[in-house]
Order: C-alpha cells, then sequence, then structure tokens
C-alpha cells in the first residue's frame, strides 16, 4: 500500500476517536485531508459542556497510545500553535498506561542482562510501581542487597514509535505545504521535538548517561539529589537506579506532618532549575511532581531523565539577560536582546518591540505576590510573536515548558511563591560571575592561554608546511621539469601567507597576556 493511503487509514482511525472526543480543531488547524474530517463530523459526539477543548483533546490522546501522549507533551509547550488555555490543559496530561505482564519485564531484563533474573537479584517485585507509555518501573534488591528500582521498555515500542512518527511527519509536512500561515509556527519541529525525545527515551543507557551527568553537577549540593546508576544492570532496554525514600513533592499533608519547610522547598525549586539551565546548560525537563521526592534531610530528589534539556553559552546569556530585564522592569533590554539572539527579524522596530515588552510585563510584574507568573509571561510573549513575525525556537521550547511546570510545582507548595524574586539571586549571581567586566576579563585571559597552549602545535604544523612547500618548489617534476614559474610564486605566497598567520597569532597571545 503506498505510503499515503497507509497514512489515510490510520488518520481515519484517529478522526474517529477525535470525533468522539469531540476534539476535532487539530484537523482542522493542520488542514486534514477531507475524509479523516468528514469521519471525524460524522462520530463527532457534542460535549455536555463539563470539559474545556485542551482537556478533551488530552483524553483523546490518551486514548490514542504511547505515541499520541508524547505529541501532547509536546503540544503543551507550543502556545502558540494551539493556544495558552489548550496547552495548559495538555500540560496535565500525564504519561500513565495499563502495565505490562511481569513475566515480560522478567525476560526483558534477562535478555539485555544476559543472566538470569534470579542471578541479578536477590527479589523482583511483579507488581510495577509506575507504568507510563514507554517503560514501566518495579522495585527490587540487587543480589549484593541494594534496594534499586528497574525501569523496563515496554516489548515492540520502538516499532510503534516509529510508525506513529513516520504518520506525524506526513501530517506536519501536509500543513506546512497547504497551510502557508502555519510554516511560522513550524510543525514539522513539533515532531522533530517528539523524535528526538522518543530517540533517547527508547535508549535508557542515554538515560543512565543524564542522570550520571546531572548528579556530577550536583556533587555536594545538599539540597538537590540523583540516584545512583547501577551500571552493571543498566542495558539499552533496561534501566536500574538507586531507589528513592522520600514523600512526592505533592503529598503536602505529608511533608507538613514530617516538618518540611514548604516555602524553602518552593524556593529550591525554582533554584535548581536555574542552575542546572544557567549554570550548566544542562537541565531535566520534566520536573512535574510525580518525578520530584523530598528526602528525610529536606533534599529534593529527581527521577526520570529521560527527557533533558541543553543550552548553549550564547542561550543562557540571552536567557539571563531578558529574564533579568523584564524581572528590573528594562523593557528596552528586554526587546534588545531578542533582536541580538535573531528572535525578531531586523526588519522590526525595536522600538515597537520595547513598547509591546511593556504591554506583557507591566501588567503582570504589578500584580500582587500571588499573581505573577512567569507562565502568564510567556503566554503573552506568544501572544505578540506573529505581529513581529517571530519564528519558533525549537531550543527554546523545553526551556519554556520546564520554567512553567517549575513554577507550578513551587506554587503548589506555597501558593505566594514568586518566581521572580526566587530567581532574582540565581540570576544576578550568574549575570556577576559571567557578564560583570571581571568575567569577561577572565574569559579573555582564558581564551589567551589556550591560544598559547595551541600556538607550538601550530608553528610546529607551519614548519613541516612550508618545508614541504619549498621542497615542491625546489624539486623538479616527475618528468625532470621544474614547475612552472607560476607555480612556484604561488608556493612561495602560501610560504608567507603561513608564516604571517602564525605571526598574528603569536601577536594576538601577547597583546591579550
Amino acid at each position: 500500500m503506498p505510503a499515503a493511503l497507509r497514512h489515510l487509514a490510520r488518520l481515519l482511525g484517529i478522526a474517529r476517536t477525535l470525533g468522539r472526543h469531540d476534539a476535532l480543531f487539530p484537523l482542522e488547524q493542520l488542514a486534514a485531508p477531507w475524509p479523516a474530517t468528514a469521519l471525524a463530523r460524522l462520530v463527532r459526539r457534542p460535549s455536555a459542556g463539563e470539559l474545556r477543548p485542551g482537556q478533551r483533546l488530552a483524553a483523546a490522546l490518551q486514548s490514542l497510545g504511547p505515541s499520541f501522549i508524547k505529541l501532547g507533551q509536546a503540544l503543551s509547550v507550543r502556545a502558540d500553535l494551539v493556544g495558552a488555555e489548550i496547552a495548559a490543559d495538555l500540560g496535565e496530561l500525564r504519561d500513565r498506561l495499563p502495565p505490562f505482564p511481569a513475566a515480560e519485564a522478567r525476560a526483558t531484563v534477562a535478555a539485555e542482562l544476559g543472566r538470569p533474573v534470579e542471578e541479578l537479584f536477590a527479589s523482583f517485585d511483579d507488581e510495577p510501581v509506575a507504568a507510563a507509555s514507554i517503560a514501566q518501573v518495579h522495585f527490587a534488591v540487587t543480589s549484593e542487597g541494594a534496594e534499586v528500582a528497574v525501569k523496563v521498555l515496554r516489548p515492540g515500542i520502538e516499532a510503534a514509535f516509529r510508525r506513529d512518527l513516520e504518520l506525524f511527519y506526513w501530517l506536519a509536512r501536509l500543513a506546512e505545504r497547504t497551510r502557508p500561515a502555519l510554516r511560522r509556527l513550524r510543525p514539522v519541529a513539533v515532531v522533530e521535538t517528539v523524535d528526538e525525545w522518543v530517540g533517547v527515551e527508547t535508549d535508557l543507557r542515554l538515560e543512565a548517561a543524564a542522570a550520571s551527568e546531572l548528579a556530577e553537577n550536583f556533587a555536594g549540593d545538599e539540597g538537590f539529589k540523583v540516584p545512583a546508576v547501577d551500571w552493571q544492570r543498566t542495558s539499552r532496554r533496561v534501566l536500574t537506579l538507586e531507589r528513592v525514600h522520600g514523600i512526592p513533592i505533592d503529598d503536602r499533608a505529608a511533608l507538613e506532618a514530617a516538618g518540611h519547610d514548604l516555602p524553602d522547598i518552593a524556593a529550591r525549586v525554582i533554584r535548581v532549575f536555574l542552575e542546572q539551565a544557567l549554570r550548566d546548560g544542562f537541565f531535566h525537563a520534566d520536573l512535574h511532581q510525580g518525578n520530584l521526592f523530598v528526602d528525610d534531610s529536606g533534599a529534593l530528589v529527581a527521577v526520570d531523565f529521560g527527557i533533558m534539556g541543553r543550552l548553549d553559552p550564547f542561550t543562557r546569556r540571552i536567557m539571563a539577560e531578558m529574564l533579568l530585564a523584564f524581572l528590573t522592569g528594562d523593557y528596552r533590554r528586554a526587546a534588545e536582546v531578542h533582536f541580538e539572539a535573531g528572535y525578531v527579524p531586523e526588519s522590526k522596530s525595536v522600538e515597537m518591540f520595547t513598547q509591546a515588552c511593556r504591554s506583557i510585563g507591566e501588567p503582570i510584574l504589578g500584580r500582587p505576590v500571588d499573581e505573577i507568573s512567569i507562565g502568564k509571561l510567556l503566554a503573552q510573549l506568544f501572544q505578540v510573536t506573529e505581529s513581529f513575525a517571530m519564528r519558533t525556537q525549537p531550543h527554546l521550547l523545553l526551556l519554556q515548558k520546564t520554567m512553567v511546570v517549575a513554577e507550578g510545582v513551587a506554587r503548589s507548595l506555597d501558593s505566594g511563591t514568586n518566581f521572580w524574586e526566587a530567581a532574582r539571586p540565581t540570576i544576578e549571581e550568574w549575570v556577576r560571575d559571567n557578564l560583570s567586566p571581571e568575567a569577561r576579563l577572565r574569559d579573555a585571559a582564558s581564551g589567551a592561554a589556550e591560544v598559547a597552549q595551541r600556538l607550538p602545535r601550530l608553528i610546529d604544523r607551519v614548519e613541516r608546511a612550508t618545508r614541504a612547500i619549498l621542497e615542491g618548489g625546489g624539486r623538479a617534476d616527475a618528468d625532470g621539469a621544474r614547475p612552472p614559474p607560476a607555480e612556484e610564486a604561488r608556493r612561495r605566497t602560501q610560504t608567507v601567507l603561513l608564516w604571517a598567520i602564525a605571526g598574528l597569532l603569536a601577536l594576538l597571545v601577547v597583546l591579550s597576556v
């Protein structure tokens, strides 16, 4: 069956499900083929009004299975594509599915690790403690007596995702081809985001590496902990981590009964997120309540490292300056940073975008503490993107989503949590350490030292290249004839240029130091 017909047949089934949940707007927005939309309307069940459109869509995606749950989570960061309210509702979409049989989990563990489960573990709970679209988790005790959590991929999950992702790509390309207005919103980039998440989440060795890197970044920080990886019991389809003993962060009653300081924990959630994003450029991008615990010492403990985000130094600087500008009400600087980053086309007016930033910041920053929200600011910012022809920045989507989720977690602990005030010390410290004149001098000295280390190797290469050129110029060719005068002149020019480059680099080192 040709790919288009296969995709259309699959789309008809999806349309029926969307129709039954009265959630047809995605098909209309994505310009789905008319047979799909017609069938969806035929089976549509009008909503009784008790559920919002985003809630109906979330229910439909949940019923469609793992790939669609991931798609919904990706759309939850695309308020510019689906609207702020729908994005917020999709943000509540939880990745929970019925568990698969324990016998299959045991078989996967044995096949992946090359030894019977009974040799690897003194005990292995058949009842999973959590079951999601990609994997489920079993508590166990290793043969050495360590308490662990064993994550096992669902059987056949990779093939199922690949089939659905092909459909998603087809629909996204169709939308961009037939609906030019959607190209700015980059629906294909949404699918690429899902594809990237799935690629990492279906190789549990990568998740283990992420947990290890995050733990290394926070070594010595008693306020945030990451469970240790058992590398000997980890493979592509099995991940074994130290078992977490703690109170789920959404259990307020248990936290209060244990005597924990909830406002302090709330502020720490925001601090830890910003340290990950700004200081390290590597952050946990799925910091919802189900992935955070508080241990007996009051430290935050994170789990589930399948979705992580990375930010290069330039993006971190842009993020810090943007937040600081809004935090201090410097709307001109907030606008300039958007232009410096290339997020707003140069053809647009800085003054007009400054005015837009003020219209976003003033109504939010002037409100009482419990009404000041980073989520509201980002929602307002999305609303002006079309007016200023701002293209979606895929590398910022996870950052935006995690920022909003972290704020939501903090607010659930302490409704008076002010993201801006909690963030201010971390942002100001980062700016002081990285953007102050002293920091720039330090970076310049570091760069000079690096050049100085590399210079001897460069000079050695120049000498060898010069020798080769000179020898080539002095030797006769294979037939005994000397090179033409033009070729000898070209070689002499190359020699002069090579030594000129080496001299300039040496001068730069001297001037920098």
